[in-house]
C-alpha cells in the first residue's frame, strides 16, 4: 500500500441513517448496500424532492479523489449507454470533521440479478429465460465496447434488472480499472457475461442436464474455448440471435 494511501483515515462503515441529511442538500432514505469502495444510499434531494442514488467513498479507498474521478469521468464518457446509470454531480459533505466525496446519479428501481434468481424455482433461471438475459446483457456491454471501453466488474451483484417483456431491462453499477492491456480488459468482459449466465442457470450441478445449445455458448467455462468462439461481444450478441434450438 502506498504512503499517500495509508496515511488516509480509515473509515469501514458511515451507517447514515434514514433521515440524516448530507451536504446540507440531501435526505438519507435508505441503505442500498456496501462494497469495497464505499456504500450507496437512496436519498431525496431537499429542494425538488426528486429521488437520487449517491454512492459514499471511503477516504482510504479515494487517494487523491482517484477513485471518484475514474467513475465520474467514465460514466460521462459513457452517458449515451442506456445500460449504465447517468452520473450527475459529485458532493463533499463533513464527516467526523474530514471532508468526504460521494457521487450522485439517478436512482434506479429494480432487483439485483443474485436476488432474481434465487426467488425462481429451484434457483436458478429457465434456459430460454436465461438466453434472454444473455443478450440483453451483451447488448448493454456491446455499446461500451464500441466506446473501446469497459466494464471490468461484471457479476450477478451489480447488476440491477427488471422483466420487461420478452427480455430485461438492466443497468450496470460498479466498474473496476485493471492494470491491463485494453483488449484484454474487454475480452474479461465477454468470460464474466458467460460465468453470469452458466451461474444462472444452476451453475456446475446442473450444467451436465443442459441443451448442447446452452453447453456451446458456455464451453465449461473455459476461456480459451469462450474466446475462440466468441472473440467480441458482439459475436455472442449476433450468435444468440441466429442460434437453432434442438
Amino acid at each position: 500500500m502506498a504512503a499517500a494511501q495509508r496515511s488516509l483515515p480509515r473509515i469501514d462503515a458511515f451507517d447514515f441513517l434514514p433521515g440524516r441529511i448530507l451536504a446540507r442538500k440531501y435526505e438519507v432514505l435508505s441503505r442500498l448496500g456496501s462494497g469495497w469502495e464505499g456504500e450507496v444510499y437512496l436519498v431525496r434531494e431537499r429542494t425538488t424532492g426528486i429521488e437520487r442514488a449517491i454512492k459514499v467513498f471511503y477516504p482510504h479507498r479515494n487517494p487523491k479523489d482517484r477513485a471518484i474521478t475514474f467513475y465520474a469521468r467514465k460514466l460521462h464518457q459513457l452517458r449515451d449507454c442506456q445500460m449504465l446509470v447517468q452520473y450527475h454531480t459529485e458532493e463533499t459533505m463533513q464527516f467526523k470533521r474530514m471532508p468526504i466525496k460521494f457521487l450522485v446519479s439517478e436512482y434506479v428501481e429494480g432487483d439485483i440479478l443474485e436476488i432474481f434468481v434465487n426467488r425462481q424455482p429451484g434457483r436458478r433461471l429457465p434456459p430460454f429465460v436465461a438466453v434472454h438475459l444473455l443478450h440483453s446483457l451483451a447488448c448493454g456491454i456491446e455499446s461500451i465496447h464500441r466506446h473501446r471501453d469497459y466494464h471490468g466488474d461484471l457479476h450477478s451483484g451489480n447488476i440491477i434488472l427488471r422483466r420487461c417483456g420478452l427480455g430485461f431491462d438492466i443497468k450496470l453499477i460498479d466498474f473496476y480499472y485493471w492494470r491491463l492491456p485494453p483488449r484484454e480488459r474487454l475480452r474479461n468482459d465477454i468470460c464474466d457475461l458467460i460465468r453470469i449466465f452458466y451461474d444462472a442457470l444452476g451453475g456446475q450441478k446442473r450444467y451436465a442436464s443442459h441443451l448442447p445449445e446452452i453447453k456451446y455458448i458456455c464451453c465449461g467455462l473455459k476461456r480459451t474455448l469462450i474466446l475462440k468462439k466468441f472473440p467480441t461481444v458482439t459475436a455472442l450478441r449476433e450468435h444468440l440471435e441466429t442460434m437453432s434450438w434442438s
